[in-house]
């Protein structure tokens, strides 16, 4: 599986960058503002200094659904049966340089669910600062609850990518994305200058994440607290450049940690190690060919993570492996943009923040549309060929469907 998704990441990173050669760039909004990268406005209060922006997702996932019975947890809880419209994600974002050494930024959700039964409440995504070693902040620290520099994907933000939801086999190694940590960032300053232009709907970038990341987190994923006496470590190495027309980053990542799986997350019956603590490690490639007009996405992780075993009803730490290849093209629409993309997944591997640490079989095909007719506007269209099979102590499951996802998307 690996070789045949390699092989198709290949001909297609050949292919597009052999045509984008001939194609203008020049077709580019506005970049959204990024995370870091503010200009300190001119003010003596820092209050004045701070910006406020967001988006919100409103969500419809069962056109043309063919089996009701298919979910995804880690997805999108609103596929599915008993499900209707829904906001995804509402998200509020406070951030700015209140000196020119340190940013801050915190990003709060407003669709957060407290239980099954109580929904929207205000929930804290993001809250950290960073210090910057020089006034070019090529060197920093960040403090605080943030991203974990693993994977691409993982560190786009929802507002600019393209399928609805991330990957599973990229953000099972860190679910939500975020954890509390401090971590250490290096760009060259043309470097940073790129990642901050490419932030934006018309590159699908991650911000400035550096070329060098390395952070010590808790490892038990966002907004949980830590159930052990060990600290996961995560390095990252990525770096963009030109071919032609074209931008290329390729990318590798690793972290590895203890992961505590908390009690009430053992079904009574399943046998475990007695202080429900076990190794969690992987390494991961990415290759990105930035949107200009073509664009592809690839990633692939192996590793090694608490997962259910159902030839001994235990949870013990098994193998992992998975990845994606995602393939878009964007072309002007009038006023606006429209851009066809295509996402292929597989992944077999366990789910640690679920159940029993769930073993999950999965493959999927995501066929979409994003049109932007104007830069506060997104809608998307996408039709998803599933199959999913999942086991803990208490379940066997195993449901294949497809269902036509809408998403209208307001950036404000």
């Amino acid at each position: 599986m690996l070789l045949r998704l390699l092989t198709v990441t290949f001909a297609l990173t050949c292919a597009f960058t052999h045509a984008s050669s001939q194609t203008s760039t020049s077709d580019t909004i506005p970049p959204k503002p990024n995370s870091s990268s503010t200009a300190a406005p001119k003010s003596s209060k820092w209050y004045e200094k701070l910006s406020l922006r967001g988006y919100a997702q409103f969500r419809y996932n069962r056109l043309l659904e063919t089996n009701p019975k298919l979910k995804c947890e880690q997805c999108d809880k609103g596929i599915g049966e008993n499900q209707t419209f829904e906001f995804r994600r509402a998200r509020l974002i406070f951030s700015g340089d209140v000196h020119e050494r340190l940013f801050t930024y915190i990003q709060l959700d407003y669709s957060s669910d407290a239980s099954s039964t109580s929904r929207h409440f205000l929930q804290v995504r993001d809250a950290y600062f960073d210090l910057a070693f020089d006034k070019k902040k090529e060197y920093r620290l960040r403090f605080g609850q943030s991203k974990v520099p693993f994977g691409f994907e993982n560190m786009q933000s929802s507002s600019n990518r393209l399928p609805l939801d991330r990957a599973d086999p990229m953000n099972s190694a860190a679910p939500n994305e975020r954890d509390f940590g401090a971590f250490f960032y290096y760009a060259p300053a043309k470097t940073r200058d790129f990642y901050k232009n490419s932030a934006n709907d018309a590159m699908k970038g991650t911000g400035d994440y550096g070329v060098f990341a390395f952070g010590l987190y808790n490892g038990q994923t966002t907004n949980k607290p830590e159930l052990n006496d060990y600290l996961h470590v995560v390095a990252r190495l990525s770096y963009p450049f030109k071919v032609g027309n074209q931008i290329i980053e390729p990318g590798i990542q690793a972290y590895t940690g203890r992961f505590t799986l908390s009690k009430d997350q053992v079904s009574n019956g399943a046998k475990a190690v007695e202080n429900l603590t076990y190794t969690d490690r992987r390494v991961a490639a990415t290759i990105v060919l930035y949107q200009q007009p073509f664009g592809i996405l690839a990633e692939y992780n192996i590793g090694e993570s608490p997962s259910f075993d159902v030839a001994s009803d235990s949870i013990r730490v098994q193998k992992l492996n998975g990845g994606f290849v995602t393939a878009s093209y964007r072309s002007k629409l009038g006023k606006g943009y429209v851009t066809p993309y295509a996402r292929y997944q597989v992944y077999d591997g366990a789910k640690k923040q679920e159940l029993d640490a769930r073993r999950y079989d999965m493959n999927e095909l995501e066929i979409g549309v994003e049109w932007l007719p104007f830069k506060n506007l997104e809608i998307t269209l996408a039709y998803v060929i599933s199959n999913r099979k999942y086991s803990d102590f208490k379940t066997d499951y195993d449901e294949r469907g497809n269902f036509l996802r809408l998403q209208m998307q307001a950036n404000y």
